[in-house]
Parts: structure tokens; C-alpha cells; sequence
């Protein structure tokens, strides 16, 4: 490879102009743009000249995959590719069958680069555009592409390029699940010392995105449907500036699918392997009443000896619908049980507040439908006692809300899925959303290119 300053010289009528601005700029920001467009010119010099190089050499042809003669060279053609550093264009040899086999058409040079047949934007490109759609709109993601490419590129363009990456993603997770029904659990990760001792914490949660009625047409109703989000994360413990134990989420993994529990169970159950859920000390499933999620946690994590704890704040929703309907019209009644009840609750007096339900439910004067709601309310309390005794929880400064959860839907989903004007079909949602996953945790590196490594988080 030449040496920049035989580049400059051989190159010297491309490239004196913006040398020349490298000198005139004024300003700092002048300057760094002035050396950018060197850059350019001169990464195209030089992937132009490897690529004329790598053209020249004798090549092997392979037999046709159909007939099975020796493919022969039919001469040179052209190709351009759209890059991060400009237009790149060169010649390579293209070999055909001598028998005229339909499908026989090959260039081994872009064989051997990676290239598909249409491919007109390099893979750092597609990069690019994608880490730029995870957060943004794809309308909004092509006009950040061209103000920091200088390339202009269709929305449809970056939209293929997330739908072929997430159905790789896809494709990835699959094979995932069905290595771990065969016993192995891949990518296991590692954990700080720091956090060895700590809690781990599972939780999950429901979300409405809106769908497309039928499919890639944007005709018709809006459909709702619930996407099931869950988090792994590690307690993390430490004292701030006020001397105060503080507990933060550390390490933290979300799953998310749009489908059913078994769905949900099998993907949570998976990363809860990977975060080495088995051979953790303290183990806390954290959620809401939903009936379902508490059947995951009885299938999944109970027989591991996982403390459920039920989410304080809903429980003190259906406190407040109880006291509403005992004392209904009467309002200062109604606020002054809640406050009782929810104190009784949140102080571990699960018995007296039993009690006194009970002692409602017995009072003859109680209409038909406060009734239920009381006994739905017993019921509930009951099918929860285990999971209520907030007094230790907070003694072992252990999350008694959902709040991480509901918060993760909101940063996953509702971030970027519920803008407005935004319906989904199943596929591009779904693409998407790995896409999604795959950043939140630290795995989209592992899976895009980058010009530079990233740090390590």
C-alpha cells in the first residue's frame, strides 16, 4: 500500500483542493471539516487502488452448480458501492457458465468481500443506519445519515436494512431456545465482583403497542396488542454524599416479546440462566397482580426459592376500589379507610385488615355490588399473603414497587414504538425490537460493524 505523502503526490490534482482548505480554515470546526474531506478523498484513493490490486489477482473458478463444467471468465464489469468515506467504484472479472446455466453469474472478488449481487451501500452504512433507527424514526434516521455521511439514502433502504439484521437477531434467539431444550445455555455472562453478593432482581410487565389492522397496510383500524417486557438486573448498594444506602439496578437485561407467556417464559427464562440465576443467593420476582405472570413465576422461579413480592403500589389501587365501593358517596370516609387500610399493609397488619374486610363483608347494610368488589379484595390479599410482607422487604432495602419495570416498557417500547402516528406491522415491529434488545444490552456490537471498537462497558 502507498504511504500517505506517495498518495498526495500521485494524487496531488484530487486532492489539493481540500488541502488547500485544510490551510484556509479559520475556525476550529472549519478545520476538523477541512480534514474530514481529506480523509475522504483519500480513504477512496486508497480502497480503490486495494481493490484494483485484489482484481488482478489469478483467480480459481469453481464448477457450476448446475451442470457442473468449469465456470469461465466473460471479461470485466464495473461496480460502485456508496461508502462512509464516498462513492467507491472498480473492475472485477465475472465468471458464467460456458453452457449458459441461468444462475451461473458470479464475481469472486465480491464473493470473497462479502458483497451481495444489489448491494449498492457498504455494510458500515447499513450499520450506521440501523444503530440511527433503534431511536429515531426511519424518516428522521436518513436525514441524520445524510448530515453525517453526506449520503442521501431512502427510508425503504434503512427500513430493509433493520428487517434483514432483525431477522438474523431473530434466527439467533431461536436457535438459542432450542439449544437450551437440548441443555446449553448459550451466552452466559460474566459478573463484577462487586456484584457477586448482590440481590438479583426478575420482574414483568404488559405493554400496548398499536399494529397495523391487516399486515403492510396502513388502511383500517388501529389494533392493540400487548407485548410482555421482563428485566434481569443486580442490586446494586451504595452510600451517597448524605451517608444514605442507596440501591440501584446494575447490570441490567431486558426480554421482551409480542406474544404469549410461554413465549415470554421461555426467552426470560434463558436470561435468567445467563445472569446465573441458579447460583444467586437472594433471588426477587417483583410484579404487579397480573394472574399470569405470577403462573410464570410459580412455574419458573419457585421451586429456585425466589421471594415474590407483589407490587405495593397496585395492591394500594385495589385497597382504595374496596374503600370506594364500602363507602360509596361518602368521601371523606372512603379517603380515611385507605389511609388506614394502606398503612395496615405497607406496616405488615395484613390480620387486622383481614378482619376488618371481614367485618364488612358481614354487615347486612353492604350493597350487592360493593360486595364483590370487598371480596375480590379479600381474595386478592390472600392469594398474596406471601408476597406482602413489605416491613422486611424494606429492612433488606428490597424494591417494593414495579416502578423498574414499568420504566423499562417505557424505555424499550413506548420510547420508540408509540410516536405518534405509529402503527406496526408484526415483522417490522418484531425486527425492530430485537434490534432494540440487542442495544439495551450491550450485545449490539457483537453483531454490527463498527470503524472503531467500542468501549466496554
Amino acid at each position: 500500500m502507498s504511504c500517505l505523502s506517495t498518495i498526495l503526490k500521485e494524487h496531488d490534482d484530487g486532492l489539493q483542493a481540500p488541502v488547500r482548505e485544510v490551510h484556509q480554515a479559520a475556525s476550529w470546526l472549519e478545520l476538523v471539516q477541512a480534514v474530514w474531506r481529506v480523509v475522504c478523498r483519500v480513504a477512496v484513493v486508497i480502497l480503490q487502488e486495494q481493490l484494483a490490486a485484489r482484481a488482478q489477482r489469478p483467480l480459481a473458478w469453481p464448477d457450476c452448480p448446475h451442470c457442473g463444467h468449469r465456470l469461465q471468465s466473460k471479461g470485466w464489469r464495473s461496480r460502485r458501492l456508496r461508502t462512509l468515506f464516498g462513492e467507491i467504484g472498480w473492475r472485477r472479472r465475472i465468471g458464467r457458465c460456458p453452457q449458459g446455466c441461468r444462475g451461473s453469474q458470479v464475481a469472486l472478488l465480491d464473493d470473497a468481500l462479502g458483497l451481495r449481487p444489489q448491494q449498492r451501500y457498504g455494510e458500515e452504512m447499513a450499520a450506521l443506519g440501523c444503530r440511527l433507527a433503534v431511536f429515531v424514526p426511519y424518516e428522521t434516521a436518513v436525514r441524520l445519515l445524510q448530515q453525517l455521511t453526506g449520503i442521501a439514502v431512502a427510508p425503504g433502504t434503512v427500513w430493509n436494512w433493520v428487517q434483514r439484521l432483525g431477522q438474523r437477531l431473530v434466527q439467533d434467539m431461536e436457535a438459542d431456545l432450542q439449544a437450551l431444550e437440548g441443555g446449553d445455555c448459550r451466552g452466559q455472562e460474566s459478573v463484577a465482583e462487586a456484584l457477586k453478593g448482590q440481590p438479583l432482581v426478575i420482574g414483568a410487565d404488559g405493554v400496548l403497542v398499536p399494529f397495523r389492522p391487516h399486515g403492510g397496510s396502513p388502511k383500517g383500524k388501529t389494533r392493540w396488542g400487548e407485548v410482555k417486557v421482563a428485566i434481569v438486573a443486580r442490586l446494586s448498594r451504595w452510600v451517597n454524599r448524605r451517608g444514605r444506602l442507596v440501591t440501584q439496578l446494575a447490570q441490567r437485561r431486558l426480554v421482551a416479546v409480542y406474544g404469549g407467556l410461554d413465549a415470554l417464559q421461555a426467552r426470560l427464562w434463558l436470561e435468567a440462566l445467563r445472569q446465573q440465576v441458579c447460583s444467586v443467593r437472594q433471588v426477587l420476582w417483583l410484579s404487579d397482580g397480573g394472574r399470569g405472570f405470577w403462573n410464570l413465576f410459580e412455574r419458573c422461579f419457585r421451586r429456585l426459592g425466589v421471594i415474590g413480592i407483589l407490587d405495593f403500589y397496585h395492591a394500594a389501587q385495589y385497597l382504595y376500589k374496596g374503600a370506594k365501593a364500602a363507602f360509596d358517596g361518602r368521601t371523606q370516609c372512603c379517603q380515611a379507610t385507605f389511609t388506614r387500610w394502606r398503612h395496615d399493609l405497607r406496616h405488615g397488619r395484613q390480620r387486622r385488615l383481614s378482619a376488618e374486610l371481614q367485618a364488612l363483608l358481614a354487615s347486612p347494610a353492604l350493597p350487592k355490588t360493593a360486595r364483590k368488589t370487598l371480596a375480590n379484595l379479600q381474595h386478592y390479599l390472600h392469594a398474596h399473603q406471601a408476597h406482602l410482607d413489605y416491613p422486611r422487604f424494606k429492612a433488606y432495602e428490597w424494591p417494593i414497587g414495579s416502578g423498574l419495570v414499568e420504566s423499562a416498557c417505557k424505555w424499550l417500547i413506548q420510547q420508540r414504538f408509540k410516536g405518534v402516528g405509529m402503527r406496526w406491522s408484526e415483522p417490522g415491529f418484531d425486527h425492530l425490537l430485537h434490534l432494540r434488545l440487542a442495544w439495551i444490552n450491550q450485545r449490539l456490537d457483537s453483531v454490527l460493524p463498527t470503524l472503531h471498537p467500542s468501549p466496554k462497558l
